[in-house]
């Protein structure tokens, strides 16, 4: 049976703390997060989590536990089998959304030549034969010329 856990804490960092421990502690899913402000002045965030209703509820415990070492929890809730309703009407306006996985990138290298590679795999131009020294060196060349 597939349940739907709630955490409502004051304060983000609560909440992520409170999320954090709750995904950590059982087989649960970070279905949504909801962000209100105005509870006691300050932001409220729920979390919703799914999985199946032991592993839920143990979540929701966990999640609590650790929110009010950090902050403030205005609420908990357990929904052992939430309605159609509830999932297609409520949540579905406060569901993490999954775009797509972020593309992998393999690491640079590192020195001259390796930088001339990056660059070129990148697409950037790479100027194979350095024929002026550096901007700093320039400069000061061109100033003691125009001292002389």
């Amino acid at each position: 049976m597939i349940a739907l856990g709630l955490i409502e804490t004051v304060g983000y960092t609560t909440a992520v703390s409170a999320a954090d421990a709750a995904v950590k502690a059982a087989n649960v899913e970070i279905i949504g997060l909801e962000k209100v402000i105005g509870v006691n002045g300050y932001v409220g965030v729920t979390i919703q989590l799914t999985g199946d209703v032991a592993a839920v509820t143990s979540a929701v415990e966990a999640g609590k536990e650790q929110a009010e070492k950090i902050g403030e929890i205005i609420s908990t809730e357990v929904i052992a089998r939430a309605h159609s309703d509830v999932n297609e009407k409520l949540l579905s306006k406060f569901t993490l959304k999954n775009d797509s996985e972020p593309e992998k990138t393999k690491p640079k290298k590192r020195g001259k030549k390796a930088e001339n590679e990056n660059q070129e795999e990148s697409g950037e131009t790479v100027n194979a034969a350095k024929t002026t020294s550096s901007p700093k060196k320039q400069n000061k060349k061109n100033n003691d010329e125009k001292k002389a």
